[in-house]
């Protein structure tokens, strides 16, 4: 939101049923600029169809998603959400109810690593709900591109952290890590912590997306965002608690469900098409990441 603010549209809103996310991070964006937002299932076509045409919307971003770990628990709504909410968007621009749409996908729509590096080729093959509903509705998308002409991209970003990721349920391991260790607590890995991750911090992947929509030559096409390096769960775990200077031991459990082993992103096509190169690494990343759990989450006791 603060990356689209910097280009100074016209109308800005925001969609969000708040599932996970938190009024709390709108509040930079409001100080900056005249947002709207609305409590709103993105998955319900007639909400969406009247937003749209009320705020006379042009492009749509689309980040809206129930993620990877609530498809443990309840696999039919994680599914019908992130399915019906791109479905609702493609049968809007399909009437030119908006004119560009911007659609975020994950790499998880390819399971663990059959090669490396991983490019926008390789096998889909989904290990979750989550991810079986995301490479559903990146074929969904493309299949409007393809029948009706709808001007859309993907985005297939790997993992993202920085401030202001969800630090409580279905938390991913960044936040959860430098939460229980605010809170006394010993971090976690789960199996071996041998298993990697292409992570890039959130900056990148807002300017990607303003890149994305800004060349037309993305349109119709999958296009990996990430930063062609893999890190491991334990190298992770152990950077975090060695900046906050955690010296005590770390707690091993058994394997995540389903859990992908290796993951490292071609960027090749993202480099050709909009010139994309990371600018934070992932040292600095996690430094201003834990700054900012530091500074903004209150751990009870």
């Amino acid at each position: 939101m603060d990356r689209l603010i910097d280009e100074k549209p016209a109308n800005l809103v925001i969609v969000d049923n708040f599932f996970l996310g938190k009024q709390r991070n709108l509040q930079h964006a409001k100080d900056n600029f005249p947002i709207k937002v609305y409590n709103q299932d993105a998955s319900d076509y007639d909400a969406m169809k009247e937003i749209i045409e009320n705020e006379s919307i042009d492009v749509v971003f689309n980040l809206a998603v129930i993620p990877l770990l609530s498809s443990h628990v309840n696999p039919v709504n994680d599914w019908n959400v992130n399915v019906n909410i791109v479905l609702v968007l493609c049968e809007l621009i399909r009437k030119n109810k908006f004119s560009t749409l911007i659609h975020f996908s994950s790499s998880e729509a390819y399971g663990s690593a059959k090669k490396i590096v991983m490019d926008e080729y390789h096998p889909l093959h989904p290990t979750t709900p989550y991810a079986a509903s995301k490479a559903a509705a990146d074929l969904l998308v493309l299949s409007y591109c393809e029948t009706f002409g709808i001007d859309a991209s993907i985005m297939r970003p790997f993992n993202n952290y920085g401030p202001r990721q969800n630090e409580g349920s279905y938390a991913g391991v960044i936040p959860i890590t430098i939460k229980r260790i605010m809170g006394g607590m010993p971090p976690i890995i789960y199996g071996d912590g041998e298993q990697t991750r292409d992570y890039i911090y959130v900056t990148d992947t807002a300017d990607a997306a303003i890149d994305v929509f800004n060349n037309k030559n993305t349109r119709s096409k999958i296009i990996n965002i990430a930063t062609g390096q893999e890190i491991t769960i334990k190298k992770i775990i152990t950077t975090i608690a060695e900046i906050m200077e955690f010296d005590e031991h770390i707690i091993y459990e058994d394997t995540r469900l389903a859990d992908v082993r290796r993951h490292r992103g071609d960027i090749s096509l993202a480099e050709k098409l909009i010139g994309f190169k990371t600018k934070v690494s992932f040292e600095d990343g996690i430094q201003q990441t834990i700054e900012w759990y530091k500074e903004n989450i209150i751990i009870q006791t």
